[in-house]
């Protein structure tokens, strides 16, 4: 009954996205953008259902961390990986539009994309073989995440692909001159590992990317640019995606994305929003795994310093990320994630009102 109840909360947002679509390609008088969704979506759900049946020979399993909550032990044989058949359909769009268009835009995001991808296949790999839940160290993580970055954002400030000017409406903007730098590395970074430290419960990062894609895209199409739209149907494109890998990664979860998938997606969401000067829709869109990090953040640092001030460490949550707190506090995982996911679609229309009223 349980996965019946989940099934139908995965067709309601499959139903009220593809509503969205519609309404959207109707208003913009372009219904490519409805199916790019459908198309993507069809293709993310087909790669995923024969990828798994590969993972399966593979042996390609999930190890689940020894300090996590307890009832996350079942999950121990679930195939990992899944993020393999979400990304590199992606790619592959994205290296035909790419070599068609010859864009500079699009091949920075093609490598960027590319390096994170390969950083989150590393990390999955050897988490598999080394049969532990961490494969990479977080600082080997973090120094690879931080030179595939640091390479785009100086090749596209060197080309003035990223503007300094970070527009919160058509009238009003933050010039950061120089500072873009630390904050186009900041977004990069910080999303890719947001995302990450969000895949934790069957379907809320594969809902909430699918969500914050079609929030992005449409606010892309608002700037009414021309030469943006090509970003706007990434966009819809990854929303279908990740809607299509969601059939079978929502509870109980057939298949996990892993590294592999998260640190890929975040990836593709910051870089999108730096060559699209969408920083700030972007950071309301992404509330759920901002909030999902700064809850880490909170509890690491706060246990610290409690340990250093009174010699025992203190906690704010019982376990972060924040949504492993409400499991422990009793909510069910498939609530929590529904729940998530519910708030995730009122940040999105915040910043689409936000834009239209700003």
């Amino acid at each position: 009954m349980i996965g019946k109840i989940n099934q139908l909360n995965f067709r309601s947002l499959l139903i009220l996205k593809t509503f969205a679509l519609i309404v959207i390609s109707y208003f913009f008088n372009n219904f490519i953008l409805i199916g790019v969704f459908i198309l993507s979506f069809f293709i993310s759900s087909l790669t995923t259902k024969n990828g798994l049946k590969i993972i399966r020979k593979l042996n390609l399993i999930q190890n689940i961390r020894t300090e996590g909550p307890a009832n996350h032990y079942k999950k121990s044989d679930t195939p990992t990986m899944g993020g393999i058949f979400m990304i590199i359909p992606f790619l592959i769009f994205l290296l035909i539009l790419t070599i068609n268009l010859g864009s500079l835009k699009l091949f920075l995001l093609l490598l960027t994309i590319f390096g994170f991808f390969f950083t989150g296949f590393l990390d999955d790999y050897l988490s598999i073989k080394n049969k532990e839940n961490t494969g990479l160290k977080t600082k080997e993580k973090f120094v690879l995440q931080s030179i595939i970055s640091i390479i785009f954002i100086f090749l596209a400030y060197e080309k003035n692909l990223i503007n300094p000017l970070i527009t919160i409406s058509d009238s009003w903007g933050i010039n950061m001159n120089i500072f873009i730098l630390p904050i186009a590395f900041l977004v990069l970074v910080g999303i890719s590992n947001s995302v990450n430290l969000t895949d934790g419960l069957d379907g809320l990062a594969a809902g909430c990317s699918g969500i914050v894609f079609c929030g992005l895209g449409t606010e892309i199409l608002m700037k009414e640019q021309q030469e943006l739209f090509i970003f706007s149907i990434l966009c819809y494109s990854m929303s279908g995606i990740c809607l299509g890998f969601l059939k079978y990664n929502s509870y109980p979860a057939k298949i996990f994305m892993g590294d592999t998938g998260s640190l890929s997606i975040g990836a593709i969401l910051g870089s999108i929003a730096l060559l699209t000067n969408s920083v700030f829709t972007l950071s309301i869109f992404s509330g759920i795994f901002i909030i999902e990090s700064l809850s880490v953040m909170i509890q690491v640092g706060f246990f610290k310093i409690t340990k250093k001030l009174f010699h025992r460490g203190k906690r704010i949550f019982l376990m972060a990320p924040l949504h492993h707190h409400f499991e422990l506090k009793g909510v069910k995982e498939q609530k929590i994630v529904e729940n998530f996911w519910k708030i995730n679609i009122l940040l999105v229309i915040l910043g689409i009102v936000l834009k239209i009223n700003l």
